[in-house]
């Protein structure tokens, strides 16, 4: 992404940008359509974007195809395949300061925030690279000296990947790596509301003289642009990470063409705190789970389950927290709360906020500067006295909003973290690590952390549970369970007996 200037020190000076072409088959290609990408922070148009629809993506899918079959990287030799992924993080690691400045511009997301996400691009393709060469092999079984049968991993062909708005240069890399390394194909379709990144990517990519079609980004919505990806029967997978009804509906159009899916969506997760636990850094994490990011995650703790013995005290300190949490332009090192992602859906977790009000929750909310008035700011915002059976514990916000309830018994606060239908993750907070143990296994999550915020380790599963998606990314889950198919190889050690059907008998 080519930008006039480079951002000054305190990062807080907005720049005209080029417009974003798609990417395919090794060249950057206009559309006829376009659509506007907006600043979250003023409002502004930031610049033009490519819309491809059906035409572009057919291109795309043609191109990933051919690379795949007709080579070279469907041939391509491991160790220089390893080479091209080394060499991209490289490049990453270089337009870390650039990558940096367009996602923040880009999403609303602080500065500070999106230095570490484009940090963690880097290391997902080198991840992948150690993966793939050192964890990437089969399995092999002897049946006495008549047979031997092993497995190899192959890939699939080309995969389609859409890709949320909220930290997409940082999921983007977290699909593209694993089905780069294991010998797939790539068609992008980015989050039309946080297009600068990827379009950055493509010429990150196209810097690293990967073969073309081997990587393609198609610009676009998903009612045209998605739904063609999905539909293409040329396309073997298809990985989606976003809202849980969008990935309802690409399963089923998935269906036709019996593509493989993955699902990482939604979550409404649940954090602790009992009566003993260490109530300072509960505080800590409680805080920082919900309003880094600007409550636009997945795995925020949007529902903060207090004992009732420690409720009233953790309370007053969220109360004092929440008055201090810095808001202001997301380029600014020191902000730490920003604009969220667009007009509309800062409406919608306003609207959340009314109704929050209308089913008898206390709303106490930070304030928001007057200078901040053109962005979509939605100050850090607790609900207080907040029943578990209420819409907004019940239902996904996506915003710097926390339901505060209370509970007496360690069977009630169970009951309470099952009772909604995701399952993404959860926070234990007790010094009880036996009881810590007991909570952690009982919670219906797909990820769970005792005495801890959020932290990731590469080497997991990283998924949820019943609304909250299907499938696992991250780790050998990835490359083993989702971008290959295992293929099973029977060989004959000797001239085993086979039944002759059909042989006249010799007289």
């Amino acid at each position: 992404m080519t930008i006039q200037s480079k951002p000054n020190a305190a990062g807080a000076e907005h720049k005209q940008l080029q417009h974003v072409k798609h990417y395919i088959n090794g060249k950057f290609i206009k559309s006829e359509q376009t659509f506007e990408n907006v600043n979250p922070y003023t409002n502004q148009i930031i610049n033009h974007i490519a819309e491809g629809r059906k035409q572009e993506m057919d291109l795309a899918v043609s191109s990933a195809k051919r690379a795949f079959e007709e080579g070279p990287w469907g041939f391509l030799k491991l160790e220089k395949r390893m080479a091209y992924m080394e060499h991209i993080a490289a490049l990453i690691e270089e337009e870390i300061e650039e990558l940096s400045y367009l996602e923040s511009l880009d999403t609303g997301l602080p500065i500070s925030q999106t230095r570490k996400m484009a940090s963690r691009a880097a290391e997902n393709f080198r991840f992948y690279s150690r993966m793939v060469q050192t964890k990437l092999h089969g399995e092999a079984y002897t049946a006495d000296d008549q047979f031997l049968n092993y497995t190899v991993y192959k890939p699939l062909g080309p995969i389609g990947l859409i890709t949320p708005w909220n930290a997409p240069f940082m999921l983007e890399t977290w699909k593209i790596a694993p089905a780069l390394a294991t010998g797939n194909t790539v068609i992008l379709k980015p989050a039309e509301l946080s297009p600068l990144t990827a379009g950055k990517l493509s010429e990150i990519i196209h810097k690293a003289e990967l073969p073309p079609g081997v990587f393609n980004v198609v610009h676009g919505f998903g009612e045209t642009a998605g739904a063609a990806l999905v539909s293409h029967p040329d396309v073997k997978a298809i990985s989606f990470t976003g809202e849980t009804k969008t990935g309802s509906i690409i399963i089923k159009n998935a269906a036709d063409t019996l593509k493989k899916t993955s699902m990482e969506l939604g979550g409404k997760s649940p954090l602790i705190v009992f009566e003993d636990a260490d109530t300072d850094r509960a505080l800590d994490a409680a805080v920082w789970g919900i309003f880094s990011f600007n409550g636009e995650r997945c795995t925020a703790n949007s529902r903060l389950l207090l004992h009732k013995d420690v409720k009233s005290s953790f309370v007053e300190k969220l109360k004092e927290r929440i008055e201090n949490i810095v808001m202001g332009d997301p380029l600014n090192s020191d902000t730490q709360l920003g604009p969220l992602i667009g007009v509309d859906h800062c409406r919608k977790v306003k609207r959340y906020i009314e109704l929050a009000e209308k089913e008898g929750c206390d709303v106490v909310q930070g304030t928001v500067p007057e200078n901040l008035m053109d962005g979509n700011f939605v100050p850090p915002t607790l609900l207080l006295n907040a029943r578990n059976e209420m819409r907004v514990c019940q239902e996904e916000i996506f915003g710097p909003v926390m339901s505060v309830i209370e509970f007496e018994t360690e069977e009630e606060a169970i009951r309470l973290a099952n009772s909604v239908p995701y399952g993404l993750a959860g926070y234990v907070w007790t010094n009880d690590l036996k009881r810590g143990h007991r909570v952690a296994q009982a919670v219906e999550a797909g990820m769970l952390w005792i005495n801890s915020h959020n932290v990731r380790d590469l080497r997991i599963p990283f998924g949820g549970m019943k609304a909250s998606g299907i499938g696992r990314e991250g780790g050998h889950y990835a490359i083993f369970e989702f971008y290959c198919e295992p293929k099973v190889i029977h060989t004959a050690l000797g001239n085993h007996h086979i039944p002759q059907f059909g042989k006249r008998k010799e007289l």
